[in-house]
């Protein structure tokens, strides 16, 4: 019972998990976006401190000579610009999570859009010397398909890895009280073969030995 109480927890956990993931999944995009803009924006404002730093360390090491003029000075870092990206881009992601991810999904789909068609261009000039299978017109009519859905369900799309997740956590779920349930059987039926081999163990004791006079 051990082995199935444990099998239990684990698909009661999985199956918890999965339906809050497919109950608040665009929630879950939406706050994932948000906490990645957050690093982005700690990121940035880390880099800028560093430069900002190094530069006044930098200014502190110049060296001048009686007349003021300059005789050396320190190693001045370059402007973060990296740094200073990331804090705008934390800022889009924390500010505006759903307006980012939309124009992300517009963004692929307009790719998406302009490869089908490029398909589409490149397969009707190959019918002009051979015969194209119906085969290939399905490839870039499902990739056009998709890219109309990401124009018109952009946020549906952006959370279908987790509507995928959801569900795989409820199989998951199933798959392990299945299992648990085997477990017990098998475990069950274990018990049972030892059972009936300590019996057979003990009729064989305590039948008698064979006398001398019998094996003469």
């Amino acid at each position: 019972m051990k082995i199935f109480f444990s099998s239990l927890v684990r698909a009661v956990v999985a199956a918890i998990v999965g339906m809050l993931i497919l109950e608040y999944r665009e929630d879950t995009v939406r706050w994932i976006t948000v906490a990645s803009g957050v690093l982005f924006f700690v990121s940035g404002i880390i880099s800028c401190a560093i430069y900002y730093s190094g530069k006044q360390k930098a200014e502190g090491q110049k060296v001048y000579d009686a007349e003021g003029n300059l005789v050396s000075a320190g190693l001045s870092p370059n402007f973060p610009l990296v740094g200073l990206g990331s804090i705008i881009l934390g800022i889009i992601l924390a500010v505006m999570p759903v307006s980012f991810i939309t124009g992300v999904m517009y963004a692929m789909a307009a790719i998406l859009i302009l490869g089908a068609i490029n398909q589409f261009v490149n397969l009707g000039r190959a019918t002009r010397f051979c015969r194209v299978g119906f085969f290939y017109w399905l490839l870039p009519s499902v990739i056009l398909l998709v890219a109309l859905f990401l124009i018109f369900k952009p946020i549906e799309m952006a959370t279908t890895p987790l509507l995928l997740t959801g569900w795989c956590m409820l199989l998951y779920a199933a798959t392990e009280i299945v299992n648990g349930l085997k477990l017990v059987a098998a475990n069950h039926e274990r018990k049972i073969m030892e059972k009936e081999k300590e019996v057979v163990v003990q009729k064989e004791e305590q039948l008698p030995a064979p006398s001398d006079d019998s094996a003469s």
